[in-house]
């Protein structure tokens, strides 16, 4: 009869007395000991593959998935949690926006949630100052939130009068698209004012999360 390990984890080892079958000794303490290693899967689809069945995931699990680079751990929930940060990706933006520093990009959060970073500008012209919001980008509609989220973000404009205005508001939306409004007459910057406004720091959780 195999004995387990000291420390709980109810990982199996054989003993004198059991009978002489190596094949069985050695794949019960593999068998035993893989699930409770960090698992390396080439992405999450052949993650899903192979954890299925008698091999299904339990709560308490470590995966790594090379494609995705990133560390999860099963939930008692049934959900996976980033463990790591995920890669920095590149934001969408559109045809008249273009990045002013900074890399614009998203990434999921350890624990969950995503970041953003990075300054945006006009390709042309100068911010927006006008009653709507505009859109400038997006990012994934699956990491998008479940409703629509808004921040205040540093920029620099100046009005007329030479009052400085150095915020806009960035509205995340529920579909993925990037939108931002600046004051309504307060000006659109000079040009010793640079056109542009921030996505450092944004943080936001996705749909589910």
């Amino acid at each position: 009869m195999p004995k387990t390990d000291t420390w709980g984890q109810n990982i199996q080892y054989p003993v004198l007395s059991d009978a002489a079958d190596i094949e069985i000794a050695l794949s019960t303490m593999v068998n035993g000991f893989t699930p409770k290693l960090v698992m390396r899967f080439a992405n999450a689809n052949a993650r899903a593959a192979a954890l299925t069945g008698a091999t299904k995931p339990v709560p308490g699990m470590l995966t790594y998935l090379i494609a995705e680079d990133r560390w999860e751990g099963r939930q008692a929930d049934g959900t996976w949690l980033l463990m790591s940060d995920g890669p920095w990706q590149p934001l969408s933006l559109i045809s008249t926006y273009a990045a002013n520093s900074g890399s614009p990009g998203w990434r999921k959060k350890a624990g969950g949630g995503i970041e953003l970073r990075g300054t945006v500008k006009p390709k042309s012209g100068k911010l927006n100052d006008g009653p709507d919001a505009l859109k400038f980008g997006s990012v994934p509609s699956s990491i998008a939130p479940a409703g629509s989220r808004f921040f205040t973000v540093p920029t620099t404009r100046v009005v007329i009068s030479g009052v400085t205005h150095d915020t806009a508001r960035l509205q995340v939306a529920t579909n993925g698209d990037l939108l931002y409004m600046c004051d309504a007459g307060a000006g659109q910057g000079t040009s010793t004012s640079p056109h542009w406004f921030s996505l450092d720091g944004v943080m936001f959780s996705p749909d589910g999360d």
